[in-house]
């Protein structure tokens, strides 16, 4: 006898399938993901010195705008993910020690299913954006790790440490 999957994404013979949301309540949902972009020590100097600003422009300006355009077209990218009216995002870009920028994103929805996706997608995008921003200046960049900070809404709660 084949074991049931706990995976929700599976029908019952196995197959990928879109889980159905529409007996779920429609409440208000939040998600706050995380990434991390970590430079070589003399990268992190220049980009210090610099502002951010490369020859392309403000790297946290253009990080934060892809960022937010990620998320909101995260259900074109993730096969499974439900379109959503996103109600807010929010990106914060910073430094997180000498030579790593900490980059998170917040995002809200009313809806029957959560923005876990949408967080992570927008916290991901936002670092590949800074790490295109930067790479003239070394391709030793690391992108990562990415994680889901909090969510809050629908059947639990979870908060993880940063």
């Amino acid at each position: 006898m084949k074991r049931a999957s706990k995976l929700t994404h599976l029908d019952p013979r196995g197959f990928p399938a879109m889980v159905d949301v529409s007996a779920k309540a429609t409440t208000a949902r939040e998600a706050t993901a995380e990434c991390r972009v970590r430079f070589p020590g003399a990268v992190a100097k220049e980009l210090r010195a610099a502002g951010l600003k490369s020859k392309k422009g403000g790297i946290v300006e253009t990080a934060i705008i892809a960022g937010t355009l990620a998320v909101k077209r995260t259900h074109e990218l993730i096969p499974f993910c439900h379109p959503l009216p996103i109600d807010g995002c929010a990106i914060a870009i910073d430094w997180h020690d000498a030579n790593a920028l900490r980059i998170e994103c917040t995002v809200r929805t009313t809806h029957r299913t959560g923005v876990e996706m949408e967080a992570l997608t927008g916290a991901t995008v936002a670092a590949l954006t800074v790490y295109d921003m930067a790479k003239a200046l070394s391709h030793a960049i690391v992108i990562g790790p990415a994680k889901l900070v909090s969510k809050r809404g629908g059947k639990r709660d979870v908060g993880t440490a940063r």
